[in-house]
């Protein structure tokens, strides 16, 4: 075996281990994801009910972009396909999933909660793609989208889900003390 052979083999096999942490990861962030989306899908009325009680305007609305941000993210992330895309919508659902869960308090007294390790774990997908065991790389014969297309996704995740937070909740969720009920 020639140094190339060698270096072509481990390359190989790294690039196989990789492939295989990505699938991993993929399922495990788009299985929890997915469930909190068919929780949503299966009982709307709560969902509709929960963001009513908790004081978010037009709350059918809010609910049912949750439900699909986070249903048809997770789908999309257990199998591979377009996983920018399905990255960017469950990063945008996480980012306001862990400001209604930080907003009763100063920000960074609970920080590390289930949404922003969710909300981690698509961002990293979203830069590193599906790898090679997915729809995108079998189909579109892509593992990895640009740097480009994964940055300006990470900027639309986080603008859709501060305009949401905004238009439809209306409060600032950072907060350095406690806040005052409102």
């Amino acid at each position: 075996m020639t140094n190339s052979t060698i270096e072509e083999a481990g390359t190989s096999d790294a690039t196989r281990v990789a492939d295989i942490g990505l699938l991993i990861l993929r399922i495990g962030v788009g299985a929890a994801i997915l469930q909190a989306g068919l929780i949503k899908a299966f009982d709307f009325s709560a969902a509709v009910g929960f963001m009513e009680s908790a004081g978010w305007r037009l709350p059918g609305l809010a609910a049912f972009m949750v439900t699909a941000a986070e249903t048809l993210g997770g789908l999309g992330l257990i199998f591979g396909v377009l996983t920018p895309l399905a990255a960017c919508a469950v990063l945008a659902a996480m980012v306001d999933a862990w400001a209604v869960n930080v907003s009763a308090a100063a920000f960074w007294s609970e920080p590390f909660n289930v949404p922003f390790l969710i909300g981690v774990g698509a961002a990293a997908l979203l830069f590193t793609g599906a790898g090679a065991y997915s729809v995108d790389a079998k189909v579109l014969g892509r593992t990895a989208w640009s740097a480009r297309i994964a940055l300006a996704l990470l900027v639309v995740a986080f603008a859709a889900a501060i305009l949401t937070w905004i238009s439809l909740y209306g409060v600032n969720p950072i907060h350095f003390t406690e806040p005052t009920q409102r």
